[in-house]
């Protein structure tokens, strides 16, 4: 019972850092995942992270342990956010794309998350979460919630590092550029939207008769589905291209914390 005692705010810190991730890192956070998976993944992995690193750095239940619980509780969700930001450009493309097709008002309901999603972003979201899993990808996060510890022991100076700064000058620069990707992945959609809406125009000049406001929505949305058929056999290389952004944006946010 005295070892017990001894090792478990150790291990108490760490499953609240892996649990953490967990409420927020994307695919582990689905309604659809089970909350009794969750707490027993994130148990057992506490325990492997654990018997690596948690006899390394003594704890001690004193007046700054809370403090201590509420790093790695922030550690964990500055981890998972950083990796859910990703996920979310499809979203928003896809939003900005059904904003532009008349499909803004079609919203679904998100069974990965619970929410209001538009048509074609949960599309995306979805066909995202499935080359994720394809790749493994979600191996790949629980290895970097695993390899954190290198970068992120539990004796750090997360409070500091984010009072210098840093930390949410990295966030946003990288919000800035998830939005930009999501802009340039609805760019083709949202540009032959507008070509019509012109083409609209003209001939609303043109030839009054026409009624364009009947015309229009049912045009808008075959010219966009027509497009979306002759992009979704890039879509792979281009979630490709998210994963490699979003891997490279954790191993940076690590190298600031180590900072």
């Amino acid at each position: 019972m005295n070892i017990l005692m001894q090792v478990f705010p150790a291990f108490l810190l760490v499953f609240c850092r892996i649990t953490a991730f967990f409420v927020v890192a994307p695919f582990f956070s689905s309604r659809n995942f089970p909350a009794t998976v969750k707490i027993g993944l994130g148990f057992f992995l506490s325990l492997i992270v654990f018997l690596n690193v948690g006899f390394d750095t003594k704890v001690t239940a004193d007046a700054t342990y809370i403090l201590a619980v509420m790093r790695e509780v922030f550690a964990g969700l500055l981890l998972g956010f950083m990796a859910y930001m990703f996920f979310t450009i499809v979203q928003t493309a896809g939003g900005l794309m059904d904003m532009q097709m008349g499909l803004a008002m079609a919203n679904i309901v998100d069974p990965m998350t619970g929410i209001s999603a538009p048509i074609l972003g949960n599309m995306k979201f979805m066909l995202l979460i499935l080359v994720f899993l394809s790749i493994n990808g979600h191996h790949y996060l629980l290895a970097a919630i695993m390899d954190s510890y290198k970068w992120l022991p539990m004796d750090n100076n997360l409070f500091q590092t984010y009072y210098g700064g840093s930390v949410t000058e990295f966030l946003t620069r990288t919000f800035a550029d998830t939005f930009l990707l999501a802009l340039q992945i609805s760019a083709p959609i949202v540009v032959a939207m507008f070509l019509t809406d012109f083409g609209l125009a003209l001939l609303a000049r043109a030839a009054p008769q026409y009624n364009v406001f009947v015309i229009g929505l049912p045009l808008k949305i075959l010219i966009g589905l027509a497009l979306l058929i002759l992009l979704i056999p890039g879509f792979g290389s281009l979630f490709q291209i998210i994963f490699d952004r979003m891997f490279q944006a954790l191993e940076h946010l690590f190298t600031i914390l180590k900072a």
